[in-house]
């Protein structure tokens, strides 16, 4: 027995199977084209904005209390450094140092136009990498927002299927409670 709903569902499968097998090479397009856009644009703003520069520690970076171990050579110690900024002001901030850096030696920084220690401008391969995870999320929601919309409309085909199930069950013992 085939009911007239099953058939309406199997057509919404083929529909939305066909949407997401076009739909996902365009969205992972338009995606990498926007994402890369902007991005690279950020990267060029950076470019102009930021610049490099030494500074020097105003005080010694505190010791490790396990020199030489592993985790010594990955931690990094806030210290306050002196640095001169684009446009000839002399400013204080913060910087991760190594352990046991002494005060006087000079450590490379990013310096943003506003004179506040900042990051490295986004490289090309940071470019390339964030617009690609861009691309792989817009590749892995397409299908995942088809297979939410065939779920949809299977619970809403299947709470029609039970109502009627439900109808024709009342009508059936209506029936047999009335024959003698």
């Amino acid at each position: 027995m085939r009911r007239r709903t099953d058939l309406v569902q199997a057509w919404i499968a083929v529909g939305l199977f066909l949407v997401v097998l076009t739909a996902t090479p365009a969205a992972v397009v338009l995606v990498r084209d926007a994402v890369g856009r902007h991005t690279e644009q950020i990267a060029r703003h950076q470019a102009e904005t930021r610049h490099r520069t030494t500074a020097v520690l105003v005080h010694d970076a505190p010791r490790h209390p396990e020199p030489g171990s592993v985790e010594a050579k990955n931690v990094l110690y806030p210290v306050t450094v002196r640095f001169t900024d684009r446009h000839g002001d002399t400013r204080t901030a913060q910087q991760d140092v190594e352990p046991a850096t002494s005060a006087g030696s000079t450590v490379p920084v990013w310096v943003s136009d506003e004179g506040k220690l900042t990051g490295p401008p986004l490289t090309d391969d940071e470019v390339r990498d964030h617009t690609v995870g861009y691309a792989v999320m817009a590749a892995v929601a397409v299908p995942l927002i088809g297979a939410a919309a065939y779920a949809c409309a299977h619970r809403r085909l299947e709470r029609i299927n039970l109502a009627r199930w439900e109808a024709d069950w009342a009508a059936a013992d209506a029936r047999w409670a009335a024959s003698p």
